[in-house]
């Protein structure tokens, strides 16, 4: 327990530098549009609208996430897991600081790029978790961890809010401070957790690569193993695809702006500590990881619709709240039973998969938003999320006999 406690501080710290300047980045790239060689080379090939730019700049993240984030997974299975971590928390300062003095769509981009390379350790936080917990408490300490990252959910925005008091670069440096912090706290209390690192798999089995678990997963795909992964990333690319542009849209209908936009995120964020940090724990006791993902999906996809039918505020507060829920009743609950279903020698691995499959939704995700919103219609990149979530529930049909029963 006294190893996640401080996986937890070091999670909330971490969450909330990003969220200091992720809810900023579109107002930041509409200030530089219009000029500059690479708004130039967008405008040119069609995608020089402020929907699209906005979405492939939030791309960038993952793309670098979905490079990364494997060989963080295998680094971490040889090495350990603390290393991998110091690496994570460093690139995100210095994406912080690239963001202070961003200036022009290409050292927004730049940001995104730096951040999302130390982002690609989110699979070895949650590998670390699954090292310090029983498997029937993993999908709880996982919802615990998410907890300690939606506290930095809350917190975060309405700090960059205050940053921007200090001018253009207040949050990026604000950030970066808090970001150089945390690297020196987990430096000095966060433990190995990972007992095998550098050692062979007890059973005598072969250490696979990440070419040949990437391939396993796309031409086995009905595995138990492979099946979590795509329910994961089919998931994350419909919700990150609508978030993207869920800015653009309450500015337009409901003249949300930079110095509000934050207060949203907050109100989100809040639910989701809630949701994860008191509620989660006793839904997975009760109903199990494999049904109460299930209805966090159903209750995502109605969430995502709502939102573009809403036309007052007490309706969108409704539609938002079922955001926070779905997703705290679906990621942990995924990832819980993903490190349940893989050997523990090859965890980092696939949780690093896992991540990179998820990186790939988060792409193709708010590139076919960014560009539905501007051609199609701002509520179309919702709906299409929430259709391709209710379809996702489909690809776990069956893998009840996968999953261990849980202890009374």
């Amino acid at each position: 327990m006294g190893k996640l406690v401080v996986l937890m501080v070091t999670a909330f710290v971490y969450m909330m530098g990003g969220l200091i300047v992720f809810p900023l980045i579109p107002f930041y790239a509409e200030r530089t549009l219009g000029h500059g060689p690479l708004w130039t080379a967008l405008d040119a090939v069609g995608l020089g609208g402020s929907g699209t730019t906005v979405s492939l700049m939030v791309m960038m993240f993952p793309i670098a996430q979905l490079v990364s984030a494997p060989y963080w997974g295998r680094f971490s299975d040889r090495f350990g897991r603390r290393p991998a971590l110091m690496v994570g928390l460093g690139g995100s300062a210095a994406a912080y600081v690239i963001f202070a003095f961003a200036d022009s769509l290409e050292l927004l981009f730049l940001c995104r790029l730096v951040q999302g390379a130390g982002g690609g350790t989110v699979g070895v936080i949650q590998a670390y978790v699954a090292d310090a917990t029983a498997p029937e408490d993993r999908a709880k300490a996982l919802g615990w961890l998410s907890a300690a990252t939606n506290a930095g959910l809350v917190i975060g925005p309405a700090l960059g809010s205050v940053a921007m008091s200090f001018g253009p670069s207040g949050p990026g440096l604000f950030a970066a401070g808090i970001a150089l912090v945390n690297m020196a706290f987990a430096w000095k209390y966060l433990a190995e957790s990972h007992t095998l690192a550098g050692h062979a798999p007890s059973d005598g089995s072969k250490r696979r690569g990440t070419r040949e678990v990437l391939r396993r997963i796309v031409t086995h795909a009905r595995e138990p193993a492979s099946r979590l992964i795509w329910i994961y990333a089919l998931t994350m690319g419909a919700f990150q695809g609508a978030t993207t542009v869920l800015a653009l849209l309450l500015a337009s209908k409901f003249g949300v702006t930079e110095r509000t936009i934050g207060f949203v995120f907050t109100y989100i964020g809040a639910i989701s500590f809630i949701t994860r940090a008191g509620i989660l724990g006793k839904l997975v006791s009760w109903l199990g990881e494999l049904r109460l993902s299930r209805y966090g999906m159903a209750l995502l996809a109605t969430g995502l619709a709502g939102m573009a039918l809403s036309t007052s505020l007490p309706a969108l507060a409704v539609f938002l709240a079922l955001l926070p829920l779905g997703t705290a009743f679906t990621f942990p609950c995924v990832t819980g039973l993903l490190s349940g279903v893989v050997p523990p020698h090859e965890r980092g691995l696939y949780m690093g998969m896992q991540q990179t499959f998820g990186g790939a939704g988060r792409v193709v995700g708010p590139i076919y938003a960014g560009w539905a919103f501007d051609h199609l219609g701002q509520g179309v990149p919702f709906y299409t999320a929430a259709v391709v979530v209710l379809l996702t529930i489909t690809i776990g049909s069956g893998l009840e006999e996968f999953v261990p029963a849980r202890k009374a």
